[in-house]
């Protein structure tokens, strides 16, 4: 694999080389390798295709990431109550992460497939913890190339097995659902119809639908509810930005009132707050792209790595959104004004607007996250719900949990282990 090289003490060179990787449209891409080495995970689908199957599989999701979908609030307004329900408001300690991963589960099954899963409600641990085998499994082979065959499947084969049963049903849903049945105009409507109904148009192939499903899961599910802990594990270690935060939530709508899509947008601390998580704990850290031709980029050669470079087909260049957010380079000289790079500060974000391609939470360029919209959403909701309801948050996690993993989504390693106290009680 050729790491990326650009000369880290150049403001503006770092950002110029995940542009010119992001810019490469056709010329870059998963490559035939990924996509043999993920086949058995995500099978065919937006993460592992290129060109026209690409395309064609993007244009099916991008019609449900619009934002007259994404402002129908309804959708997280009845699981983030049922995730209220769960959290014990006298500071008693819970990990949190388990609860968002199930919360995220049912909103994107929800959404997405017509249906909640219910996992808040009566939890599938079966399925979570064969989720995360396989991705953890997955993740190991991926790095060992060409020793791949050295790691262990046992769990990575039983794990595929309890995922594609509980997938099953949702396949099945959309082979019974006929288009013509319903008629053309409804078919071709975002207005009334599912994205698994949609699918049904597009293909009539079992491994294809159960392929676009584990996609979704993977993106609707991990991605946010690893971003949820990480932000209210920061949270619970700045006592002080949680009361801020709540105090600009309370004068925007009060203790009750549920927010409006332009309320969400219209707090910027919340913004910030969501956006500074983004920047320390970017939910694809690591990640590459293959040469599908033979080809140069501008930059990324020589000693300096300011030099044109050339590109074998096959080729792998590995590049890390964590590490770009984290270059101080990029940032004004640490001040009073200006906190150091590694610091949880959302008001860096009042006087610091990143320049293009300096953060990448959702990628960027042709591949750029279609989610993105949705997800900022569904995170800002769920953070406003769950301050309404508890004026203090208590860290219980120590030195010893501040880690964090990337199998394929960044999340905390152990957990966030807090307390939550309920408005009025403490």
């Amino acid at each position: 694999m050729l790491p990326f090289k650009f000369n880290g003490t150049n403001k503006s060179s770092a950002s110029e080389g995940i542009r010119q990787l992001f810019e490469a449209g056709c010329r870059l891409g998963k490559g035939e390798a990924f996509k043999r080495d993920w086949q058995e995970f995500l099978g065919h689908s937006i993460f592992t295709t290129d060109g026209e199957d690409w395309a064609q599989i993007r244009q099916l999701l991008r019609p449900y990431f619009v934002q007259t979908r994404v402002r129908d609030l309804e959708v997280f307004e009845k699981h983030v109550q049922q995730l209220l329900c769960l959290i014990n408001g006298q500071g008693q300690e819970i990990d949190i992460s388990l609860l968002f991963y199930r919360y995220t589960l049912d909103t994107a099954t929800d959404f997405l497939l017509g249906g909640s899963v219910g996992s808040l409600r009566n939890p599938d641990a079966q399925f979570a913890q064969a989720f995360d085998d396989v991705q953890k499994t997955q993740t190991a082979r991926a790095r060992a190339g060409p020793f791949q065959h050295l790691i262990p499947v046992k769990k990575f084969k039983k794990g595929l097995k309890v995922m594609d049963a509980f997938i099953e049903p949702f396949i099945q849903e959309t082979l019974n659902y006929d288009p013509q049945e319903h008629g053309e105009k409804e078919t071709k409507s975002m207005d009334g119809s599912t994205w698994l109904q949609s699918v049904a148009t597009f293909t009539s192939d079992r491994r294809v639908i159960r392929d676009q499903i584990v996609s979704i899961l993977l993106a609707g599910r991990d991605t946010t509810a690893g971003t949820l802990s990480f932000l209210f594990k920061e949270l619970s270690a700045h006592p002080k930005i949680y009361a801020k935060l709540r105090r600009d939530i309370l004068e925007r709508v009060g203790a009750r009132q549920a927010p409006t899509y332009e309320d969400l947008k219209d707090m910027p601390y919340l913004q910030h707050c969501i956006s500074e998580t983004l920047r320390l704990y970017p939910t694809v850290p690591f990640n590459i792209r293959t040469a599908l031709k033979d080809t140069t980029l501008p930059r990324g050669g020589g000693p300096d790595g300011l030099s044109p470079i050339g590109i074998m087909k096959d080729d792998n260049i590995g590049y890390s959104a964590r590490h770009l957010h984290l270059n101080a380079a990029m940032y004004p000289a640490v001040s009073e004004s200006s906190p150091p790079v590694s610091e949880f500060k959302p008001e860096r974000w009042e006087r610091w607007t990143p320049k293009p391609w300096q953060y990448i939470p959702f990628n960027g360029g042709p591949r750029i996250c279609i989610g993105q919209q949705f997800a900022l959403t569904e995170i800002g909701y769920t953070v406003v719900r769950i301050i309404q309801h508890f004026d203090r948050l208590e860290k219980y996690w120590g030195v010893e949990d501040d880690v964090v993993k990337s199998e394929i989504v960044l999340s905390p390693a152990n957990g966030v282990k807090v307390g939550f106290y309920r408005a009025g009680d403490a």
